[in-house]
């Protein structure tokens, strides 16, 4: 893809929206930057519409969206989700236009290829994580049309071999985050269904954290043990789950709720041992040093256990002892959608609707990219979130926003 291929749509730099009379060619901010100290060049590429997973998607990966008018109401089953309130949150509506941004990218300089070998059942609805196995099965979750199967199983050869039946799970509302344990169970969450699910290799039911379709507070001391907007789960090296909670300013918010089960309503981590037993929670406020807005991107640095939260609508990475203490914050030039460590321990972060997978070291220099931006074309995520990696350094991803799964090919 050409640069600056979708540039005539909107007019931000960098994240930030511009308003108010034009800046002087003085002040413009720059739209591109040379390679140096480590990183690759980089430019500024403007949004492409985001589909909502109305897509259908070819064999070969090409994908054709599906108008609003055909594609009727297939996410009915969100819709009893109350919408934001009480928050002063709520009056921030920043994510709401994101689609007027133009994005950093970075040049691709790791020399991956992009393939389309697995092939979800026909339907619509995005694919906003999957999750490799010991054995190098890779599942599928996909927010699926109300009625349909929505977590899947692929061997390494890509055939099917396991869909979960909907008596088992029941319909994940908002489906969103996943991750695979070291036993090869699957835990899933559901963001307005308020539930974190473990699921074994053979698709059968584990255990359920929180109260389906009630979010609210977690208070150990009153035995009230409910969810709010759960997004993702890492593990720490010992087996214990952390679970992070809450978009912040995109989703529902509820700060001085009538419900007194649910009344704090700020961004949090959540650490339970591997049975689900509480051991800590902390929070996020969005304002100051060791805050966060959003807990979306989360994982464990497997070298010393410390907690790295992807704080995706401040551009920036909040990073945590295992126990909960604030160690440092980094700030980055792109949305931190998701987090992941490699088979190396190397730290990697997707950047959500700016469409790459990137390669950091632990401070937060970029020091590669793979994807070719905010798109449906070849290699282009409308919203690059939760992957993994296999010890070949090959990349697999969904796209929250498409239908389809992507395998990206280390060069050898």
């Amino acid at each position: 893809m050409k640069r600056g291929q979708f540039a005539g749509v909107g007019a931000v730099a960098l994240g930030l929206m511009l308003t108010g009379t034009p800046a002087s060619p003085q002040s413009r901010p720059p739209t591109e930057g040379p390679a140096g100290d480590g990183s690759p060049a980089w430019f500024l590429q403007g949004s492409f519409p985001d589909p909502g997973g109305r897509t259908i998607v070819d064999p070969d990966g090409t994908v054709t969206i599906v108008p609003r008018s055909e594609a009727g109401g297939y996410r009915t089953a969100a819709a009893g989700t109350p919408p934001c309130s009480h928050s002063p949150i709520c009056g921030n509506r920043l994510g709401r236009r994101r689609q007027e941004l133009q994005r950093v990218q970075w040049e691709q300089t790791l020399g991956y290829t992009f393939t389309y070998p697995y092939s979800l059942p026909p339907g619509l609805g995005g694919v906003p994580a999957v999750a490799l196995d010991s054995r190098d099965n890779l599942w599928v979750f996909q927010r699926a049309e109300a009625g349909k199967p929505q977590l899947f199983k692929f061997d390494p050869d890509y055939r099917p071999i396991l869909e979960v039946a909907l008596d088992v799970i029941g319909y994940q509302d908002k489906a969103h985050g996943m991750a695979a344990d070291a036993e090869d169970n699957v835990w899933i969450t559901a963001t307005h269904g308020a539930t974190v699910m473990k699921i074994s290799p053979e698709g059968e039911l584990l255990l359920t954290i929180g109260e389906r379709g009630r979010r609210g507070d977690w208070d150990e001391a009153r035995g009230q043990r409910r969810l709010w907007q759960p997004v993702m789960v890492a593990f720490a090296p010992n087996g214990d789950v952390y679970i992070a909670q809450g978009h912040g300013n995109e989703s529902p918010n509820d700060t001085d709720s009538d419900d007194p089960a649910n009344n704090l309503g700020a961004s949090r981590i959540l650490h339970l041992d591997k049975n689900g037993n509480f051991i800590n929670q902390w929070y996020g406020n969005e304002i100051g040093q060791g805050k966060f807005n959003s807990a979306h991107g989360l994982a464990v640095d497997p070298t010393n256990g410390d907690v790295w939260i992807g704080d995706r609508e401040d551009y920036r990475i909040v990073v945590y002892s295992g126990d909960g203490a604030f160690l440092r914050t980094i700030q980055m030039r792109n949305l931190v959608c998701a987090l992941y460590f490699d088979s190396h321990g190397q730290p990697w972060m997707a950047s959500g609707q700016d469409g790459q997978f990137l390669k950091l070291d632990r401070n937060g220099k970029v020091l590669g990219a793979i994807g070719n931006g905010m798109g449906i074309g070849t290699g282009q995520f409308t919203e690059a979130s939760y992957w993994v990696m296999d010890k070949q350094d090959n990349l697999y991803a969904g796209d929250t926003s498409v239908g389809r799964v992507t395998k990206m090919v280390a060069p050898e």
